[in-house]
């Protein structure tokens, strides 16, 4: 059985009011553009997404308010800023322990953590040119799935997974690019 785990990295956060929490940035201008375009892109390549689990972190969320305002998030505090063994657990309990296991799992949240999911996931031997990319950097508003070779979500670990999915803003409307 092959379960499928979607990642997607907050857009491009708001920095004018240096004083404010990070947890309570928004979004830029850039990533309202990011998000809206990433989430075309993620209905356009044609998952149901049966569970989104998500950081409460405002950045988080606005993303989803422009990306995918048709899904329902789970939203957990422990994705906040969530190193990639927390964002494991996390899918773990609320995916294996649902009343009825979902087959695709959305997360949407922050880097390093993402990032990190994809490089213990993903096995060696199916390293590709998708794998290559989002290890040399997962940015803003990217999102990767990944098919696991697993039965259930409670059996989720290293190496289970090769990454069939990258895409950027940038990858979709150039503008979206680095800023130089």
């Amino acid at each position: 059985m092959t379960k499928i785990l979607g990642l997607l990295r907050h857009a491009k956060s708001d920095w004018d009011d240096i004083a404010q929490r990070d947890f309570d940035r928004g979004l830029n201008d850039r990533g309202r553009r990011g998000s809206t375009l990433i989430g075309n892109h993620i209905r356009d390549h044609g998952i149901k997404w049966d569970q989104l689990i998500a950081s409460p972190a405002i950045r988080v969320s606005a993303t989803l308010e422009d990306a995918l305002p048709e899904l329902e998030p789970i939203y957990d505090k422990r994705l906040y800023l969530a190193a990639s063994d927390t964002i494991l657990e996390t899918v773990q309990e609320h995916a294996a322990n649902a009343q009825i296991e979902p087959d695709t799992v959305l997360i949407s949240g922050h880097n390093p953590g993402l990032q990190e999911v994809i490089l213990e996931l993903v096995s060696p031997a199916h390293e590709n040119d998708l794998f290559k990319e989002a290890s040399i950097k997962f940015p803003t508003a990217a999102f990767a799935v990944l098919e696991c070779n697993i039965d259930s979500w409670a059996d989720l670990k290293n190496y289970c997974a090769k990454i069939v999915h990258f895409a950027r803003p940038r990858d979709l409307d150039p503008e979206l690019g680095p800023e130089f």
